[in-house]
Formats: structure tokens, C-alpha cells, sequence
């Protein structure tokens, strides 16, 4: 068994460009930051941040160019994939991207275009019926919680059964 399995949740490093394949399904690309925080041996903070290419397919590629803006907090989570390209200097390399399923923005209305809302690719293109994909500036308020119900009273045995039963 195997799994490729990335969570991110970073800020976004540029504005996400959006292109369109031949068959009209829409492409994302942009790329976020992610930071790692330690003490070292002098007690001074030190910082090292990573920088992630994102490519977000079909109607996840859509949201992500409607709603998300450099500087935006987002949850993304999908799996690594690589290519291979050959830089200008003619010496081969290896790229790796996060190919996203599910994308969740972070953060205030301030930090994305949209506010928070919560994006999960399927299979095939289908999205998660248990989440609202229409604009997420339009969020309405938490579902409120589901009420106890009482237990029903068992029902009362019977003591006088009848005898006519014909088996």
C-alpha cells in the first residue's frame, strides 16, 4: 500500500492564473508560502519558508481564481506530483506540485476576495454535496446544533397473548 497525501494551509504568493484546456476545463496555478519557526542553539527565532506550486483543476481552478488573492490564508490538500523540464541553462531539473482536490479559504473577508469557504473536489469533477459552493461572500450562519430527541418509551409487553395463532 501507498498514499500521497499533502495538507497545506499557507498564504498565498501571487494572484492565481487561470487557463482554460482545449476541452473548457479551467486550470489554476499560483503558489503559497509556508513558514517553519525554531530557536537555535543561541536561543535566536529563525524562519525558513517553503514555497509550494499549486495547480488546481476544473471547477476548483475556477473558485480559487474568483475568490483567492496574493496574500490569502488557504487550507489545501491533494498530492504531490512531478515533472521534469530542462532550464534555461540546458541542465535537466525536477519540479515538484501540489496537485489540490480540496481547498478551504482561510482568514477574514479581508484576507481573500470571498471570505472563508470550504472547496472538495470528487472524483470526475463532482464536488462534496455537504458543502455550499455558491460565493462564499454569501456565507450564511452555522448550521445550529441538532436537538436530542427523547428516547420513545418502550411499548408495554403484553401479557394476554392470544392462543388462536394456527401454528
Amino acid at each position: 500500500m501507498s498514499v500521497n497525501k499533502v495538507i497545506l494551509v499557507g498564504r498565498l504568493g501571487r494572484d492565481p492564473e487561470v487557463r482554460y484546456m482545449p476541452n473548457g476545463d479551467a486550470v489554476a496555478n499560483f503558489s503559497i508560502a509556508t513558514d517553519e519557526t525554531w530557536r537555535d542553539k543561541n536561543g535566536e527565532r529563525q524562519t525558513r519558508t517553503e514555497w509550494h506550486n499549486i495547480t488546481l483543476y476544473r471547477k476548483l481552478g475556477e473558485i480559487a481564481g474568483q475568490y483567492l488573492r496574493k496574500g490569502s490564508l488557504v487550507y489545501i490538500e491533494g498530492r504531490i506530483q512531478s515533472r521534469k523540464y530542462t532550464g534555461k541553462d540546458g541542465v535537466e531539473r525536477t519540479a515538484y506540485d501540489i496537485i489540490g482536490n480540496e481547498m478551504k479559504m482561510l482568514g477574514s473577508k479581508s484576507d481573500n476576495a470571498g471570505g472563508g469557504g470550504h472547496y472538495e473536489q470528487q472524483g470526475g469533477g463532482h464536488y462534496d454535496q455537504g458543502h455550499d459552493y455558491g460565493a462564499p461572500a454569501q456565507q450564511s450562519a452555522p448550521p445550529a446544533a441538532p436537538r436530542r430527541q427523547e428516547p420513545k418509551a418502550a411499548p408495554a409487553p403484553v401479557d394476554d397473548i392470544d392462543d388462536d395463532i394456527p401454528f
